[in-house]
């Protein structure tokens, strides 16, 4: 084994920016001997060090000359973390990889991402690192990703040790994907957790123990949604079954928020290296509509740094309003949502259905805490995601919570969730919420010009059916929430579950 240092820091003579944006690439990484040189089984190693400082662009690439023979790529590496004053940011540098395929957008070299959930990764033709594709190690120049998510006022010094391993190659995998179809039990409501991360990026759990956790939280569908890869997509085949249908995604995790793939096609990757600013999303926006998937923008008000959407919603099928136990995050985008429902109805306009999912990550997390309750024809990706596109949904803490939504007019005119019930603005509406595993909830019935009507508690045993009735001309729309009781007066508790909107009147009215 050959252990060689070689410095790569900042050095201005070694950058240039790449086609994407907010990248810069540092010199190049060679190994002297190649396929000539190496017998079956050796090894060569270089160790790379340098200093991102504070104001580094969002990707850094570390190019590899990668000579023939190779049969598998091996990188380790670490960094430092320096104390810093409270409220200023700590060091966090994620990583990844691309191979002689290149950088440029769109992902065709594309080989795996981690971010920072692991301090080293291998690829192999037979296997690889979770996050990782497995395949060939082709000859060329490969690059290492470096994504310094934050960094010190100190500066970002790092070390990376990179690992050829030369010899023939093991034979690739045939990836085998789940089917797009369940059993399903006709037109009926169907409960999903679209928002998972599993080992394949920072989460724990194998895809076994959350396809159980699943089926224990009464789900029937579940979206896998590993942060920046779509690695784990052959690894879902074995999980899915007649009573729990697996669907395909992606958490595309930009530096300006997150969005979930939901239903793509299998091995479908949607890259992620671009800010709002450089005017790209509305291209892998379309990406994933052209994959067969819904663009779902994840977690709008989180705090974390990233996290929060800055995209827009124009090319949103849908937007996660819900994101794990209820917080002040989830209370101020559902306040944002409902603000776009109005403007909807102002401008007349189709408007953006609403949608809670788990991002359960490991224990304690909890699968399907929430889940979207979905009306569809079948459980089909194609009748599951059009259920979710046409907001026929509801959003549930947990499987206990089932609800009826309904709205009626004089003459029998009937709409449901999602709905929109075509009656004359000053014509009678009755609105009916029947509710079941609800103890102790108190119900709000809100429309464009706030909340309407508060329920009394319903009783400990947690069904109960509320009745209030309005007119087009006083509600543009009516959407129900559950509330668990609170001791904060005014303030309204977390929620138990809540629904699209009902629309009343013509549309056009």
């Amino acid at each position: 084994m050959c252990d060689d240092d070689h410095g790569n820091g900042f050095d201005r003579r070694a950058l240039f920016v790449t086609g994407a944006a907010a990248a810069l690439t540092l010199g190049s990484v060679s190994f002297a001997s190649g396929a000539e040189a190496a017998a079956d089984g050796d090894q060569e190693s270089r160790t790379v060090r340098g200093v991102l400082p504070t104001g580094s662009p969002d990707y850094v690439y570390v190019p590899v000359e990668v000579p023939s023979g190779v049969r598998e790529f091996k990188v380790a590496y670490t960094y430092d973390r320096p104390s810093v004053p409270v409220g200023t940011q700590g060091n966090a540098l994620d990583i990844g990889v691309f191979d002689q395929h290149g950088t440029g957008l769109g992902g065709r070299g594309f080989r795996g991402w981690s971010g920072g959930a692991r301090t080293e990764f291998f690829i192999r033709a037979d296997d690889a690192t979770p996050g990782y594709l497995p395949g060939p190690v082709h000859a060329g120049t490969w690059h290492i990703a470096l994504g310094p998510y934050t960094v010190s006022p100190q500066g970002l010094s790092y070390e990376l040790t990179i690992t050829l391993g030369y010899g023939e190659p093991g034979a690739a995998p045939r990836p085998v994907y789940p089917p797009e179809r369940a059993k399903g039990r006709g037109r009926d409501w169907y409960r999903g957790d679209c928002h998972l991360h599993s080992w394949y990026s920072d989460g724990r759990r194998t895809p076994a123990e959350i396809a159980a956790l699943a089926r224990a939280a009464g789900l029937d569908f579940i979206n896998t949604s590993e942060h920046n890869t779509h690695s784990s997509h052959p690894h879902w085949a074995s999980e899915a079954g007649d009573d729990l249908l697996v669907l395909l995604g992606e958490e595309v995790t930009t530096r300006n928020g997150h969005v979930v793939a939901l239903g793509t096609e299998p091995g479908t990757f949607v890259d992620w290296r671009y800010r709002a600013r450089d005017n790209r999303f509305g291209r892998f926006a379309r990406e994933i509509r052209r994959s067969g998937g819904l663009v779902v923008p994840a977690h709008p008000h989180a705090t974390c740094i990233g996290c929060a959407w800055k995209f827009g919603f124009g090319e949103a099928d849908a937007v996660e309003v819900w994101n794990g136990p209820y917080t002040p995050d989830d209370e101020l985008a559902l306040a944002s949502w409902d603000a776009t429902l109005v403007a909807s109805v102002r401008e007349n306009r189709e408007w953006l259905p609403a949608m809670g999912n788990s991002d359960a990550h490991r224990a304690p997390d909890a699968v399907g805490l929430p889940q979207t309750v979905v009306l569809a024809d079948d459980l089909t990706r194609e009748a599951i995601q059009d259920g979710i596109r046409a907001g026929r949904s509801y959003v549930a803490e947990s499987k206990n919570v089932s609800l009826a939504f309904t709205a009626t007019g004089t003459k029998g005119e009937h709409a449901g969730i999602g709905e929109r019930l075509e009656v004359a603005a000053e014509t009678p509406v009755t609105v009916r919420l029947e509710v079941t595993g609800a103890p102790r909830c108190t119900v709000r019935l809100v429309t464009d010009q706030g909340v309407l009507f508060t329920s009394d508690p319903l009783p400990v045993a947690g069904a109960g059916t509320v009745e209030w009735r309005t007119t087009p001309a006083y509600a543009a729309y009516v959407r129900a929430e559950l509330r668990h009781e609170t001791a904060a007066g005014v303030v309204p508790g977390a929620l138990a579950a809540f629904t699209n909107p009902i629309f009343l009147g013509d549309a056009g009215q």
